[in-house]
Parts: C-alpha cells; structure tokens; sequence
C-alpha cells in the first residue's frame, strides 16, 4: 500500500505545467523530493531538486571508483608490488616525509 501512496503522491500531470502550476510543482519537489511527471498515462521525465541531483552524480560517481577499485584489485598480482624502498629508488622521490607526516590522508 505504501509504494501506491508514494506513486500517486509522486506524480505530476503534465497538463498541470499547461495550467500555470509550474511554480507549485516545483515548490512541492524543493519540499517533498522528486516527482515524475507523466504524459498519456506514461512517464515522461523526472523532476528532482539541484541538491538532489548533485547527491545522486556524487553517488554515481562513488560507485564507479569502488567498481574501478575492485576490479584493480582483483587483477593485482602481489608480485608487481614495490616495497617503499624499492618505489623510492625507481622514482627518485623522496618519501620518507610521508611516515612523519601526522593527520596527512593519501587515497
């Protein structure tokens, strides 16, 4: 019963948008969240606020990185890995700031 109140409190005719009632319409998305907006009886788009939008890219976007994240890691093959001496060595860095480095978060 819950997902039909949600569906009929979250849909929007599109003739109430030829009616004038586009400023209300988007008022009650800023308040109440997403709304679809429906046009002969199908689904024509959705409406979601900026903040909305903005949090479901970011969302999106942290998903790919774990994806990436798994699949690297599950390709790696622990005898390509340099220990920190070795890696300092090849590249010519100095890195020894990073161990003395305090509050410093590398990703």
């Amino acid at each position: 019963m819950k997902s039909i109140r949600s569906a009929i409190e979250n849909t929007v005719s599109i003739s109430l948008f030829n009616k004038g009632l586009a400023g209300k319409i988007f008022d009650e998305v800023k308040l109440s969240g997403a709304k679809v907006v429906m046009k002969n009886n199908s689904a024509e788009c959705v409406l979601l606020s900026p903040e909305e939008y903005l949090h479901l890219l970011d969302s999106v976007n942290e998903m790919k990185a774990v994806v990436t994240a798994v699949q690297r890691l599950s390709s790696l093959d622990p005898g390509s890995l340099l220990t920190e001496e070795e890696f300092s060595v090849r590249t010519s860095l100095d890195i020894s700031f990073i161990n003395s480095s305090s509050g410093v978060d590398f990703e």
